[in-house]
Order: C-alpha cells, then sequence, then structure tokens
C-alpha cells in the first residue's frame, strides 16, 4: 500500500497537536503489524526561510525521502482549497501510482486517479468558536471543510465529540466519517529525567503545569486567576504554576503574561520546549491543569495521564471522552471552582495520589500507539474500497 502524507504541519510554528498527530503517524506507520507493507512517500511543502531537515529532525525525522512541491505553503494550500490544483502527480514521479493520499488537516489537495483520499478534520472549533481565530484562519478552515466534503472517500477524525461536532457545523455526512482516537506511548520518565527537566525550566518547587499553545480556546487565564486565588488565601502553598508553550494568535500570550505579572515569581514562563522534556514535566508536576473552553480530543491530558500526573480537566465532551474517570472535572469558566479544585489536589495525602497516578496510567494504557495505527490503516483500506465503488 502506498500512502502519500503530507508533513507540512510539523515545519509549522507552532505544529500543536495537529504536528504531534503527523509525526506519530509518520514514526508508526511504516512499522504498523497488519499494514500489508505501507510504504509511505512524505511530502512537503517548498520553504524558502523554513530549514526542512531540521525541522524535521527536531521530530526524529529524515528529510532525504520527503517531496518538497514547487510551490510554497500558503499558495499551495489556497490552490488545493479554492482551485484544486494542481495535483501531487504533477510534483514528483513519487507521487504517482498511489493507494492512498491522506491530508491530516484541511489542506486538501485534488482526488488523484486509482488513489483514495482520507482527510483528517480535527474538529470545527473555527465555526463553532470564530472569535477564537483570526479572519484569515477562519476563511481556510472553511473552505477546507468544504473540499473535505467533496473529495475525501472517508474522514478521520479523533474523538466522538469532534464527529458529531463535524456533521452538525460542515457539510461533511456522518456516514464518511472515522473516529480513531490518538495514541501515546507509556514509557514512564525516571527521576533523573524528572531532575534534568525540572533544572531545564528552573523550578524546584512543586508546580502546577499546564502545556499548549497561547490561543483563545486554552483559556490560560482561567487559570493564572485560579491560581492567583489559590495562594492569595493559603500563601504557604510552595506551588508555582507553569505554562509552557509557543505563542499562538490573538494576544493569548500577552494576556496571559500580563495576567502572570501580578503574581510575580509565583508564575514560571519557559516558551516551548522539546517533547523529549514535556514527559517529565508531566510526570514531576503536582497537577496537571488544562481549562480549554473547547478541545477536538485534548492530546496534553492524555499525555499527562500517562505520566500518572493527577489531571484537573475542563468539562467540555471530548476531555470527558479522553479522560474518562481518572480527571476531576471543573466548568472552564469558573475560577472560583478551579481554585477550589487546585486546593483539593495540592492537599491530598500520598495515598490520594497513588490511587489517582494509577487510575491515570489505566486510563491512557487504553490509547495505545498500536491501537492507534491499526486503526488508521483500517480507514486506508476502507477508503480504498470506497474510492474503487
Amino acid at each position: 500500500m502506498r500512502v502519500a502524507l503530507n508533513l507540512e504541519q510539523l515545519l509549522q510554528q507552532p505544529p500543536g497537536g495537529i504536528g504531534r498527530y503527523v509525526a506519530a503517524l509518520a514514526r508508526l506507520l511504516p512499522g504498523a503489524r497488519n499494514n500489508g507493507g505501507v510504504e509511505l512517500i512524505p511530502f512537503v511543502a517548498r520553504h524558502d526561510v523554513v530549514d526542512i531537515a531540521t525541522a524535521l529532525g527536531e521530530h526524529g525525522l529524515s528529510d532525504r525521502q520527503v517531496v518538497v512541491t514547487r510551490l510554497p505553503r500558503p499558495l499551495l494550500y489556497d490552490a488545493w482549497n479554492v482551485l484544486g490544483r494542481p495535483a501531487l502527480a504533477s510534483e514528483s514521479p513519487r507521487l504517482r501510482d498511489l493507494d492512498v493520499v491522506h491530508a491530516p488537516s484541511v489542506a486538501v489537495p485534488p482526488r488523484q486517479d486509482g488513489a483514495a483520499l482520507v482527510v483528517t478534520v480535527h474538529d470545527a472549533a473555527p465555526i463553532v468558536f470564530p472569535e477564537t481565530y483570526p479572519r484569515r484562519g477562519r476563511w481556510f478552515h472553511r473552505r477546507g471543510f468544504d473540499a473535505a466534503a467533496r473529495r475525501a472517500d472517508l474522514v478521520i477524525t479523533v474523538s466522538e465529540a469532534a464527529a458529531d461536532e463535524i456533521t452538525s457545523h460542515t457539510s461533511i455526512e456522518r456516514e464518511r466519517i472515522r473516529v480513531v482516537h490518538h495514541g501515546i506511548g507509556l514509557t514512564m520518565s525516571d527521576e533523573a529525567a524528572v531532575d534534568a527537566a525540572r533544572a531545564l525550566i528552573g523550578v524546584d518547587e512543586p508546580k502546577v503545569l499546564w502545556t499548549g499553545t497561547f490561543e483563545p480556546r486554552k483559556n490560560v487565564d482561567v487559570l493564572i486567576e485560579a491560581f492567583g486565588r489559590l495562594v492569595a488565601s493559603d500563601p504557604a502553598l510552595p506551588h508555582r504554576l507553569v505554562l509552557i508553550g509557543p505563542r499562538g494568535w490573538r494576544g493569548a500570550a500577552r494576556s496571559a503574561v500580563a495576567s502572570a505579572s501580578a503574581l510575580g515569581a509565583r508564575v514560571v514562563l519557559p516558551g516551548p520546549v522539546p517533547h523529549q522534556v514535556l514527559r517529565p514535566l508531566y510526570r514531576g508536576a503536582a497537577v496537571f491543569a488544562f481549562p480549554s473552553i473547547h478541545e477536538g480530543f485534548g492530546l496534553p491530558v492524555l499525555e499527562a495521564l500517562s505520566q500518572g500526573a493527577a489531571v484537573l480537566s475542563a468539562d467540555v465532551a471530548a476531555l470527558r471522552e479522553v479522560a474518562g474517570d481518572a480527571a476531576t472535572f471543573v466548568p472552564p469558566d469558573d475560577p472560583d471552582a478551579w481554585a477550589d479544585a487546585l486546593g483539593r489536589v495540592l492537599r491530598s495525602d500520598d495515598a490520594e495520589r497513588t490511587v489517582c497516578s494509577t487510575a491515570a496510567i489505566a486510563r491512557a494504557a487504553q490509547f495505545s500507539e498500536q491501537r492507534f495505527v491499526d486503526a488508521t490503516v483500517a480507514v486506508y483500506r476502507e477508503a480504498i474500497e470506497v474510492a474503487r465503488s
């Protein structure tokens, strides 16, 4: 089975959850035990500034086998979604005679003779929460949703909650959507890695951790306000709030910095850190807090669970689907409720923490990487049959 996969998201800043999704596909698909011999043909758009080799290397991937298109990313994506061209086959002989083309986001290439087209739509947030996206982002996603509805043989999404949302807010039909949850490895970080990660960000004290891209849906200001109320009511708490991630859009990072300034050294903003550092930071956190008003899946929650972290999650459908009974759910817009929940977790005893950690790891084990890649290959096979029918 010859599968063309767009790796373009790995070159973007920030790559975000979609970038992690793409990196997992590129790493896991060639070794999938039931793949029947998947030959992966990765491709990216032309970049005149980004060093493609370096960007892919940060995700453990080589640029040697990657096809680079002639058009740069903005032009290529707009040409695909609006005009339905250029064809991938025109970019390289390696992109001919394909069985599947997989678009892991709503940059949707034109259909190709003999190849099934699979598109991953992660959510419909730009339609459901348009105020949280810049105008260009809203326009691009609407075009992409329409292109996916017209061209895709099957659409993958990452949760049942996202499938319901996509069906309600786009023209993509529910019968063409297949849910494939993200997968996660269960390698536990050791104490040496935890200590090294703490040293890297300069935080020895116990920490409340948040990770993600600073953008409006992540609702970081509510967490900062809640943490401020908690330490004001109990100054003896030694904890610091650590907010890790790249700047996004709509001034969310500036807002977080402004909110955090009132708390001084209690709040630490290290910026983005490599994924290999994130894992031990989850492991060493007193609690991972994730107050998003909306998620298609919520990969940081699964990552935190996989490291046995106590998780406080916003009470939204996708996050309940992911965390099950292994997290405590809090209304996303209630700082007092977040302050109370943080206080309860931070004051819990060793026995309570052990129970919480055991439940977290057990929940994460239900989202194995093997299950993720097997389900993805199954969608490819089904899409090939749909394309032939």
